[in-house]
């Protein structure tokens, strides 16, 4: 039987092998076993701008904005104030749970800011993450898959990396678009990997910072800027294994590569950021389902679940509706008590988790208001049931800031006008700076606890 191949060489004639710490049998043993596939012979590998380097630039950039992305995440969850039942899934994540706080409802975009950055930062960064991928691709398909103890862990958290980060992007986009074909709850997956992702970024940024600045000095980027095709060359040798054996002749220099993914990022940008802004960028918003026209006039502006799907159109338009007030006493009032009551108006923004946002100018009864007239004197909570009976929309609890909000209200008109009956008719939740699930449309009861 032939001896085993020693592995990739390095100029030096040296070979990686037992270099790199494992005893020469297992060395052996781990060579022998070689499945038979094209990705993990070396010499596939052949793009002469694979180095540290431009790995290095993918690599920074991700370091300084998926921190931002994760933050604006986990407060994305915070906002939803999980310490109330059904406000939240997972609503019991164990050890996991985020330290308890009262959502802040003040000032009135800050739920607005919050999830555009995360939604709209999230995409832009799609580009990036695949181009660092494709810079590290040979790697990824190495053989063996580890030379040392030290390596196997640094492989784990390289898997463990990869597979999370593509979860958490391929998950927020399907949701942006409200296509769950992954048939398990987003919010509960969701949350679940992003902690994974988050330790698994930071023991890669603990093992492989000192490698990226290292990297980053080894050539300049105003140099690289400045260099043509026909000056585009291989890095020199890198013992990591990134800079191809045999590089082939350029296509592309280092510069167009990062313009090409610097463009990407860009490009979806623009047809995102006008679901976050609103207005008239809003047809701008090319990928936001929640770009499109649900109204007219006054009302034309996103739904995100129709009366008609919420299956409340029977009920909520028929005269004998009444609101429910549950507190210390019980009260029952019509649209008609509900309008001859002061009435409050405010500009205020309804955000969602998938990134989309509007403002518009509300008119209703503050919510604190119909507190005083349950008699609930120190509210702790309101339990807001909808007339929809099933889903994440049907029921939520509101803290007890939210309800003495000044301009927390229960919404009767909108723009001058009658809610139409997709917008929430005849009543609505809006309360500033909370998640857009939380301003419950089509509204039955609201009971105040103490």
């Amino acid at each position: 039987m032939s001896a085993p191949a020693p592995g990739p060489v390095r100029p030096d004639g040296a070979s990686h092998g037992p270099a790199y710490g494992w005893p020469r049998p297992l060395w052996a043993a781990l060579d022998r076993a070689r499945p038979p596939l094209r990705v993990l012979d070396p010499t596939l590998w052949r793009s002469p701008l694979r180095g540290p380097w431009l790995t290095a630039v993918f690599g920074a950039v991700l370091l300084v904005s998926l921190p931002v992305v994760i933050v604006t995440g986990l407060l994305s969850y915070a906002a939803y104030e999980p310490r109330f039942p059904g406000n939240a899934f997972p609503a019991d994540p164990g050890w996991l749970r985020l330290p308890h706080f009262a959502w802040p409802t003040s000032p009135s975009w800050l739920y607005r800011v919050n999830q555009g950055l995360h939604v709209g930062l999230g995409l832009a960064l799609v580009p990036v993450v695949l181009a660092k991928l494709w810079s590290v691709l040979p790697k990824l398909f190495a053989w063996p898959p580890a030379r040392s103890v030290a390596q196997l862990v640094e492989r784990l958290t390289i898997a463990l990396l990869v597979g999370s980060i593509l979860f958490e992007l391929s998950t927020g986009v399907l949701n942006t678009q409200y296509d769950y074909v992954f048939g398990f709850d987003f919010y509960t997956g969701h949350y679940y990997g992003a902690w994974v992702f988050l330790a698994a970024f930071l023991a890669h940024v603990v093992i492989k910072l000192p490698v990226m600045l290292r990297s980053l000095r080894g050539r300049s980027l105003p140099g690289e800027l400045r260099t043509p095709l026909a000056g585009t060359r291989s890095e020199p040798y890198d013992p990591d294994g990134l800079v191809a054996l045999d590089p082939a002749a350029p296509t592309i220099s280092r510069r167009g590569v990062l313009a090409l993914v610097a463009g990407a990022s860009g490009l979806l940008t623009a047809v995102t950021a006008g679901q976050t802004v609103g207005d008239g960028l809003r047809p701008t918003a090319l990928l936001s389902p929640r770009g499109r026209s649900y109204g007219d006039g006054p009302t034309d502006f996103q739904v995100n679940r129709t009366a008609a799907a919420a299956g409340v159109a029977t009920s909520a338009q028929g005269p004998g509706w009444t609101l429910q007030l549950i507190g210390p006493t019980e009260v029952r009032l019509s649209r008609e008590d509900l309008l001859a009551m002061p009435q409050h108006t405010a500009e205020l923004p309804i955000a969602c988790v998938e990134g989309w946002s509007t403002v518009q100018t509300w008119t209703g009864v503050r919510l604190r208001d119909l507190a005083a007239l349950a008699g609930a004197v120190d509210v702790a909570s309101a339990r807001v049931v909808s007339l929809e009976r099933a889903g994440a929309f049907s029921r939520a609890t509101l803290g007890g800031s939210a309800v003495r909000e000044p301009d927390a209200m229960l919404a009767l008109r909108v723009n001058g006008v009658d809610l139409s009956l997709d917008h929430g008719f005849p009543a609505r939740i809006v309360v500033p700076a909370l998640p857009g699930v939380h301003h419950t449309k089509w509204v039955s009861t609201i009971e105040f606890s103490a």
